[in-house]
């Protein structure tokens, strides 16, 4: 099979940078029309397109329409909606951004990302994982104390400097609603 390219992927649909939203200029199956909104929600919250029989996820599609290639690397969401593919709201990543853009996890009893409670000790550890290797911070009394320190450690790290939106700084502003961030 021979590989997409960005000439025939506008020959074949419209992808409206706006909103985010692919259509069909040709009509390739019975199922649909062009015009047609193309793409399906995959289970992980995705949108999947099938051209000529591949599965293709539309925020890469829209790197190839847009920039004329695939990403190297994953394409981020930078408010975290995965359906939203506006070319706004879409950006290259490493993993590593990639992970820094995530929610906090369900799971998480802080409300901090990177913050959990350690039994033997009774107390808080606040921990960031930087290019693979995970970083203690130390040991706190308090959650809000191990997420500052975290927090400190984010804006002073460079290869932290791609968080598109910091969830915890928004956690920090919840709990603590004066903080100054130097934003």
């Amino acid at each position: 099979m021979e590989k997409l390219t960005q000439k025939e992927l506008k020959r074949l649909m419209h992808y409206d940078a706006d909103t985010g939203i692919f259509t069909w200029l040709v009509r390739n199956s019975n199922r649909m029309k062009i015009g047609d909104v193309a793409g399906n929600k995959a289970v992980r919250g995705n949108i999947d397109i099938r051209i000529k029989g591949k599965l293709y996820k539309a925020h890469r599609l829209a790197f190839l329409y847009m920039e004329g290639y695939m990403p190297e690397h994953l394409v981020d969401h930078k408010n975290g909606v995965k359906t939203d593919n506006r070319w706004k709201e879409i950006r290259h990543a490493t993993s590593t951004c990639n992970m820094q853009n995530s929610k906090i996890s369900s799971r998480n009893k802080s409300g901090y990302p990177g913050v959990y409670w350690k039994n033997d000790h009774n107390k808080w550890i606040g921990q960031i994982t930087i290019n693979g290797k995970a970083r203690y911070l130390g040991f706190y009394d308090d959650p809000l104390e191990a997420a500052l320190a975290r927090f400190t450690v984010e804006h002073q790290c460079p290869a932290w400097e791609c968080n598109y939106r910091s969830e915890l700084s928004k956690a920090i502003k919840r709990t603590w609603p004066n903080f100054k961030f130097c934003e």
